[in-house]
């Protein structure tokens, strides 16, 4: 026994950004030393990707996460109790094994990334380290290009817009610090345009402005303008990124737009959103077509991955397999991670690793149910991902993961660096 053996698990219920129950797991160690966290839930969500364990019924809309903590504290107690929380992949993959299902549907998706990323948290407590050094150990590490919702839509603000993000990116700042600063700015220009134009509904799920536009241009319009407002240049200092979030909308080589009621054909669906970058300056586009759209996305990568990150989301489901057929079938040069998405860390982590081996650019993300839970925060510097995707500039769980890197900045000194330019994966930049 040593001070990294874990001596208790448990599994606790608390509330997501949305009102929803969701699972919290704390593990601790014979030392006194313990780590904890909080699965988040998405809105959007991918077929292939690990499920939630969920109780039906009546309570909570039928969100009630009781079977779950009950496997927290029953199964997944029992198996993990005495094992030393330094083996993270042993861990991970005994829970695996103990789900036994190919998408964690017995013990539950929830309890299972809680407890990954709790064993995580606890093994570096026991190091005396914080989560980002633990991860990196000796080798040196960047500060994420974040990426900034700035207006919400899809299915995070009832489809007002067919565009689930409206983002900005700002590679050319100097640092992550005024990364923030140029957003924030950028955030407040956005919500003053919407206030004079009458158009602003409140906020979406993940923070960004509930738009009234009336095209999903109209959005795109005002992007552009807010960064004007600012005095910064798009496309030289500001960039735009899109979450298409095709698969809401789209299936079997079919898109129905909300907007208008028109079905386009994934060529018809490829030409507008070639319009669009042609038009705005565009730096990334996650999930354009939907996820069974496999010759959708190559066409749509082989016009314009040379300008333009492309992200598999809903098509890649953070899973290492997927990301070295898409490498290998030329359909995208870019990978969201989602840890619960993939179900443990250490999966995350693989398919982050076949990312970088593909020269895709990696992102780490957060789902549109959020927390207090600042893991991905950690995770992007300590895996040096390249960018980091929490949401919006605004709600407490989207701000706790931004100040999280501030702190890491901030610790670095003189060494940190940010990526900027260098995390996006293509050579051909705005002029």
């Amino acid at each position: 026994m040593t001070d990294s053996t874990i001596a208790h698990v448990r599994g606790r219920r608390v509330w997501d950004s949305r009102g929803r129950p969701t699972v919290e797991v704390e593990v601790t160690l014979h030392s006194g030393m313990s780590g904890r966290a909080i699965a988040p839930a998405g809105a959007s969500t991918g077929s292939g990707e690990a499920l939630d364990l969920r109780d039906g019924g009546t309570a909570f809309g039928g969100l009630d996460v009781t079977n779950a903590l009950s496997n927290v504290n029953g199964e997944i107690a029992g198996a993990l109790e005495g094992r030393d929380a330094r083996d993270q992949a042993a861990i991970d993959a005994s829970l695996v094994a103990l789900d036994g299902t190919p998408n964690r549907s017995r013990l539950g998706g929830n309890a299972i990334v809680a407890t990954s990323m709790a064993v995580l948290h606890a093994a570096a407590a026991a190091s005396r380290q914080p989560l980002w050094r633990y991860l990196a150990g000796n080798r040196p590490v960047r500060l994420p290009l974040p990426e900034i919702q700035i207006f919400g839509g899809g299915a995070h603000a009832a489809r007002r817009v067919d565009v689930q993000d409206f983002m900005i990116m700002c590679p050319a700042a100097g640092s992550f610090t005024e990364a923030l600063e140029w957003t924030a700015e950028v955030y407040r220009a956005a919500g003053a345009l919407m206030k004079d134009a009458g158009k602003l509904q409140g906020v979406a799920d993940e923070g960004g402005y509930w738009p009234a536009f009336d095209c999903n241009e109209d959005a795109l319009d005002t992007l552009m303008r807010a960064i004007a407002d600012t005095g910064l240049q798009p496309g030289k200092q500001v960039g735009i990124s899109l979450d298409i979030a095709a698969s809401e909308f789209g299936r079997d080589g079919h898109y129905t737009l909300a907007l208008d009621g028109r079905t386009l054909g994934t060529d018809q669906m490829i030409d507008m959103l070639g319009r669009w970058l042609d038009t705005y300056p565009i730096l990334s586009i996650e999930d354009p077509l939907a996820e069974d759209d496999l010759e959708g996305f190559r066409h749509f990568s082989q016009s314009y991955g040379s300008r333009c990150q492309i992200i598999g989301d809903d098509f890649l489901v953070t899973n290492a397999d997927r990301v070295k057929a898409a490498a290998s079938q030329g359909t995208l040069n870019a990978v969201l991670i989602k840890p619960n998405q993939a179900g443990t860390v250490t999966e995350a982590h693989e398919a982050l690793q076949a990312g970088k081996t593909a020269g895709f650019g990696t992102i780490v993300s957060a789902r549109s149910g959020e927390s207090e839970d600042v893991t991905i925060a950690h995770l992007s510097v300590g895996w040096d991902a390249g960018q980091l995707k929490v949401g919006s500039f605004s709600r407490s769980e989207r701000m706790a993961k931004w100040n999280e890197v501030l702190r890491i900045e901030e610790a670095l000194g003189p060494q940190a660096r940010f990526c900027g330019w260098s995390a996006l994966p293509f050579t051909d930049r705005p002029r």
